[in-house]
């Protein structure tokens, strides 16, 4: 039989074409197409695909390893189109996950079988469905190029149905816990940019990249506009923020214009005393010379100052969430929540964090209730 169809769905289906048996393996050859419609409009695809290999124009192309491409693909394609994390991601998850089960396969060979083993081997070393799925997308583009230049005839991640994301709920530290990992900080030199973390929400990232220009004492706002990235072999790189949502101001409340007045006339006092050893880069949280604050060394800085406090079970993210969740636990209206975080949504604020928000809604029952009895009384 040179080709079958396959339905996959109401209106979709999985169309199968043989393409004999490789000399140089003795593996029998498919191509794999996925087209929706009816029945008949497959079974013309499937006609028109036989006679397209008849004719020599849809055939494999090369016997290029998996895992030669993949490398290719990450020096070559990856690495000029996204900031420099994101291509440390994508390699971990090549290196890790992907060449380790397809590296040794023919690119042209790949099928839908082979793409759920990579799932299964993840699942199987205790990984994470969102895990797996972002090795699916990682995947799915790399299939994609090689698809457009012709070095695959079926990017075959259509043909598989991707891990299904997990929902996402933040465990957020209690109000007291922070208190005290702050009044631990309030000795160190860490203290004040982890308050402004706290009383801000914002990134690690974003708070070692923040710049003196961008804070305004007296109309009592910060404004966000860049991330500081860490890439092996490199030093801390300033990026702009990846997203419109991202790039945000912050209202500072007066206890954090207080911290800042007072941290930024000790920054001017070591500028005088260190004179030209001190580069002054304008950051507002600098490190000891003026260079930017190295990250995973403000991370296990905090660690050794929360298990100090007695809370070693929470991370500097965790100030994040602290912050997402006391303003929802004062009935901040999402939407605010949202902008001071720098979300894409409110959607995805509530997925997040909505569950913290239990208890509010008999709140506003209960209040609306007392002001409709006290107008109609």
């Amino acid at each position: 039989m040179r080709g079958h169809i396959r339905r996959r769905s109401p209106d979709s289906w999985t169309i199968a074409v043989s393409l004999g048996v490789d000399p140089a393996t003795g593996k029998r050859r498919r191509l794999w197409r996925t087209t929706h419609g009816t029945r008949r409009q497959a079974e013309a695809e499937l006609t028109r695909l036989m006679g397209e290999y008849d004719r020599g124009l849809a055939h494999p192309i090369t016997q290029l390893k998996t895992a030669d491409y993949l490398t290719d693909w990450l020096t070559n394609v990856v690495a000029h189109r996204n900031q420099p994390r994101t291509v440390q991601s994508y390699r971990i998850l090549v290196d890790r996950h992907i060449i380790p089960v397809l590296g040794n396969l023919p690119l042209e060979h790949i099928t839908p079988r082979d793409i759920e083993s990579v799932f299964s081997s993840m699942r199987k070393r205790g990984l994470t469905e969102n895990t797996a799925l972002h090795a699916f997308s990682v995947l799915r583009r790399a299939l994609r190029d090689a698809e457009r230049k012709g070095l695959v005839v079926q990017n075959v991640c259509r043909l598989v149905d991707p891990p299904k994301r997990a929902p996402y709920k933040a465990n957020a530290p209690e109000i007291d816990a922070i208190v005290d990992i702050l009044a631990e900080a309030d000795s160190t030199k860490y203290g004040p940019i982890l308050h402004f973390m706290a009383r801000t929400g914002v990134r690690r990232g974003e708070a070692v990249a923040l710049h003196w220009k961008n804070i305004d004492l007296e109309v009592e706002v910060a404004t966000i506009v860049e991330s500081a990235i860490r890439v092996p072999g490199q030093q801390i790189m300033f990026r702009p923020t990846k997203s419109a949502a991202g790039r945000r101001g912050i209202a500072l409340d007066l206890h954090t214009i207080s911290i800042l007045r007072q941290h930024r006339a000790a920054q001017n006092h070591s500028i005088l005393r260190l004179g030209g050893a001190y580069q002054d880069q304008g950051l507002v949280f600098s490190g000891q010379l003026g260079g930017p604050m190295d990250l995973d060394d403000l991370s296990h800085q905090f660690t050794r100052i929360a298990a100090r406090a007695g809370h070693s079970g929470i991370t500097l993210h965790g100030l994040r969430h602290g912050h997402a969740a006391g303003l929802i636990k004062t009935g901040a209206h999402p939407r605010v929540v949202q902008e001071r975080l720098g979300h894409s949504s409110a959607a995805f604020t509530l997925q997040v964090y909505g569950h913290l928000a239990k208890g509010l809604q008999e709140q506003a029952a209960s209040a609306f209730a007392d002001a409709l009895d006290g107008a109609s009384g």
